[in-house]
């Protein structure tokens, strides 16, 4: 590269972008790489502190920072990311659609490990909406050697580091228990947020059943909706350890496998993860009902995006898995349940 006066840079092509900052109101680019410089940039490439420019013919085995960083960001992507175009040495990764974002973490610290690569991602296995941004990816320097970018590329040949899984909207039944809610004692208000939770994402319930706490009752409620042809089973209330909550002897009773009893998460820990076939059965703590967060929506994402929930995946979720309580919700945009 060569240094050159802005003085005597009129007539030049401009080789990178030039970013204006102004404190507490702007951050941006103020000239664009490719610009030709003319008598009227001299004064305001002065105002940004830009005395001289650089000039040069890039040498083989060099690769402009705005080149580079589009190659790093097409070798990481897998389904349902766009690019944006360079900006100042960066690209964007952008959600096309709903879905569960995901990365490859491993190879990312491998990735990060190069010198001079930079590639920064929101926090793995999150909801995330179309047109949100996942990632950002540049290199450090103006130019970086070729061979860097094809080690990159070498590394992601066999798999995307990140991608947005879309969500399936499952047909769902909703199984309420309890005596209390059966005999008409108390309205149930466990069922409504669920509904909503689950409807915020598409999916639509086909039948919602209320029966008392008797293992045999609930069972059936059980085969009942797998008869209907639900793709989810929520089942509400009964998830603790007093002598009336059976809920999970009786989804062992209607057939299904337990994967788990119980979560490292706060709130959720009586959470249960069971398995119809491939019908996902979760047995809902009380804390869904009252909590505007809880391990209900770090697992539901999972659900949805078609993934089979194993005990390694919730047994992960405990890293991150107390939830902060903060006074204004702000999840996913949060650290609850981020090692999963």
């Amino acid at each position: 590269m060569q240094i050159i006066r802005v003085e005597d840079a009129v007539g030049t092509v401009l080789c990178h972008d030039i970013t204006k900052i102004v404190p507490n109101e702007f951050k941006g680019r103020a000239f664009k790489k490719g610009h030709v410089i003319v008598e009227e940039d001299i004064p305001e490439l002065l105002k940004l502190g830009k005395e001289n420019i650089y000039i040069w013919k890039i040498n083989e085995g060099k690769v402009h920072e705005d080149q580079a960083a589009m190659r790093i960001a097409q070798a990481i992507i897998g389904p349902g990311i766009r690019l944006s175009e360079p900006k100042e040495g960066k690209v964007s990764l952008i959600a096309d659609y709903q879905g569960l974002f995901t990365v490859d973490e491993n190879l990312l610290v491998q990735l990060n490990m190069i010198d001079e690569i930079v590639i920064a991602t929101r926090s793995n296995r999150r909801p995330v909406r179309e047109g949100d941004i996942l990632a950002g990816v540049r290199v450090v320097p103006l130019v970086i050697d070729d061979h860097k970018l094809q080690t990159v590329e070498t590394i992601c040949v066999a798999q995307p580091i990140v991608q947005v899984k879309p969500f399936q909207k499952l047909t769902v039944g909703i199984i309420t228990t309890g005596n209390e809610v059966f005999k008409g004692r108390i309205t149930d208000k466990f069922g409504p947020v669920v509904k909503k939770k689950v409807e915020d994402y598409g999916c639509k319930v086909l039948n919602h059943i209320i029966v008392p706490d008797d293992a045999g009752q609930i069972s059936g409620a059980v085969n009942s909706l797998v008869k209907q042809g639900v793709e989810l089973i929520l089942t509400t209330g009964g998830m603790s350890v007093d002598p009336d909550d059976v809920t999970p002897r009786a989804v062992r009773e209607a057939g299904a496998e337990i994967i788990t009893y119980g979560a490292p998460v706060l709130p959720g820990a009586m959470m249960m993860v069971a398995y119809m076939k491939d019908i996902p059965i979760l047995g809902l703590p009380g804390c869904v009902m009252y909590h505007a967060t809880t391990i209900f929506d770090l697992l539901l994402p999972s659900v949805l995006a078609g993934e089979r929930i194993t005990k390694p995946m919730v047994a992960r979720l405990g890293l991150g898995g107390l939830c902060l309580n903060c006074e204004v919700c702000r999840y996913p945009v949060c650290s609850f349940g981020t090692g999963a």
